[in-house]
């Protein structure tokens, strides 16, 4: 099998342009690879989220959701890591794996994992980098109308009409050498 495929569409490009804001991390930095602590537990990774922190929106800003997405898996989709929703708007920083518990109502919608919360990087072993697009989107409403098992694509598409501004950062994460899984193949595309 090969994974030879041309290099994905970052989505923010194909999406209606909206102003952006301030996004940085303690853990994860624009185009650098990020630590194995934050892939997934099947290639030996912590599975922790992150930290982030943003400032720099849109006044009108009532809340914010935080996405993680990988569009170099070879899936023809992508892969979703994380969806959180209904971040409040006094919250400007995520620690490095934080709780949803601590975020006054936030919640995680379903990743591609079909979890919910991150879930790590886990690239094919022996693929290129992966980009993993962190985006805060500054969003109009206090609350999106999402039920807690959505998918991502619902989400998007909710967000699509709620979106004020977007604050994005693209670390990189490969796995070079065949044989380092610990889990099954499921894991192999994102």
């Amino acid at each position: 099998m090969t994974l030879e495929r041309p290099i994905a569409p970052d989505p923010y490009e194909l999406l209606p342009t909206v102003p952006s804001f301030d996004l940085t991390s303690d853990d994860v930095h624009n185009g650098e690879p990020m630590d194995a602590r934050y892939a997934h537990g099947s290639t030996g990774g912590e599975n922790i989220s992150p930290q982030l922190s943003w400032s720099g929106f849109p006044a009108e800003t009532k809340s914010f959701v935080v996405t993680c997405f990988d569009p170099d898996a070879p899936t023809g989709s992508g892969f979703w890591h994380w969806v959180l929703v209904n971040v409040p708007v006094s919250v400007t920083e995520l620690p490095t794996g934080v709780r949803e518990a601590d975020l006054g109502g936030a919640f995680s919608a379903r990743n591609d994992y079909g979890d919910t919360g991150y879930g790590g990087a886990a690239p094919p072993a022996g693929d290129r980098p992966h980009r993993y697009v962190f985006a805060v989107h500054a969003v109009d409403v206090d609350r999106l109308d999402i039920p807690a098992g959505a998918s991502p694509a619902f989400v998007g598409f909710n967000l699509a009409f709620h979106t004020l501004a977007r604050a994005v950062i693209r670390p990189t994460y490969q796995i070079k050498e065949r044989g380092v899984r610990k889990g099954p193949l499921l894991t192999d595309v994102c």
